[in-house]
């Protein structure tokens, strides 16, 4: 009987051995793991900040959707937009009033009074909206305007956030995407420059963007079978003729964002120069009608350019000031000879100068040389690219 006991004993020995061989052996591998990951600290740092952007969601968000969050959604929520942290509304957008009418009345409007029209089946949002049109024509504008007025959660999602070494990894940050969007619902996912993520399929694309694809369109369409989630996937491209085509069947409301023609331009130079003082002889109608071609990213920095031209005149006359014999001109109780004062180096201002025709005329040849130097004016797929 003792050499039984003594058997046992040893039998237990070994098993508890062996489990604490197996807990240390499991957490160190563990441990090994987490640290030769290069993406972990930027999972903690991603991990800390949904944190934050949660709590200021937490008063419009039930705190089990919050509680009920795994990693991976955690590491998705990092890319949230709260609604009150969008400074861009309809009124900082011009020249495209039919187009957000238009959202308005088939995106926005549904979204805000869903509870008007519980007992259709057919009158709600739209489950896919592509903006597609020429770069820098307010695309991305208007779809924070439209997470904004329809007060919907935002998350831009960068396409690099779901890719991941591990096998596996990245077909759960996609499907993280579509089940924090659900639980935090109303929500937009923003995708930019869709084309370079959701491009057409083909037989030469690697197993993992493949397989990364499927799993999207897949969690995409399993959100048409339910008609109480409010989710919206959102994308902006230049290139719509390179996205798949289940992509486009998925995406119903589709809004062309062309060039502005004259009268927007028009609009558009008043948004921008609204707060701007310019001289009696600029004339806005004037400079939208000789920018043809241009879009509301170029009509802006047009502007921006002759806003500096206006104090980059001035400091050279500051520092061309003819001096006796030469050299610089003398400082005296902090003025130049021409009587204007200085700070440091710069002539200081009591009102900013005004912008004049002339500033505008410089910064148009200035941007009109650097399109003809890298070929945007003589790109004949302008209107598409």
């Amino acid at each position: 009987m003792s050499g039984m006991n003594v058997t046992r004993n040893e039998v237990v020995q070994f098993v508890v051995r062996i489990s604490l061989v197996s807990l240390v052996t499991y957490y160190s591998a563990k441990w090994l793991m987490k640290n030769l990951d290069p993406t972990n600290k930027n999972k903690k740092k991603a991990i800390e900040h949904a944190e934050d952007i949660l709590r200021k969601l937490g008063p419009n968000i039930k705190k089990s959707a919050i509680q009920n969050l795994n990693d991976y959604e955690m590491v998705i929520a990092s890319h949230l937009v709260v609604p009150d942290n969008i400074s861009v509304s309809w009124d900082s957008i011009a020249g495209l009033d039919h187009v957000c009418q238009e959202i308005k009345e088939s995106l926005v409007f549904p979204v805000r009074h869903r509870d008007m029209f519980s007992g259709s089946d057919l009158y709600q949002a739209p489950k896919g909206v592509l903006l597609y049109g020429p770069p820098g024509c307010g695309k991305t504008l208007i779809a924070k305007a439209t997470a904004k007025e329809a007060g919907m959660r935002f998350i831009n999602l960068d396409v690099a956030m779901l890719t991941d070494k591990w096998y596996g990894e990245s077909q759960k940050l996609a499907s993280a995407v579509f089940s924090l969007a659900v639980k935090i619902q109303p929500c937009i996912i923003f995708i930019d420059e869709i084309d370079s993520f959701l491009r057409a399929r083909n037989s030469s694309d690697h197993e993992a963007t493949a397989m990364m694809k499927t799993q999207f369109m897949m969690l995409w369409d399993g959100l048409n079978t339910e008609s109480d989630s409010t989710v919206i996937v959102m994308g902006a491209t230049n290139r719509p003729q390179d996205l798949d085509k289940a992509i486009l069947r998925r995406m119903p409301a589709q809004f062309h964002i062309g060039l502005p023609n004259e009268d927007q331009r028009l609009n558009i130079l008043k948004l921008i120069l609204r707060r701007e003082e310019l001289a009696s002889d600029v004339s806005l109608p004037r400079l939208a009608s000789i920018t043809q071609g241009y879009s509301g990213s170029d009509l802006r920095e047009i502007c921006r350019t002759a806003s500096v031209y206006r104090f980059r005149k001035l400091m050279r006359e500051s520092s061309a000031q003819p001096v006796a014999n030469g050299g610089t001109p003398k400082v005296s109780n902090g003025t130049v000879p021409n009587g204007r004062r200085m700070e440091g180096d710069m002539p200081a201002f009591d009102e900013p100068p005004a912008i004049t025709m002339e500033d505008f005329d410089k910064s148009l040849r200035s941007m009109k040389h650097s399109k003809y130097t890298t070929g945007v004016l003589n790109d004949a797929r302008i209107d598409l690219d």
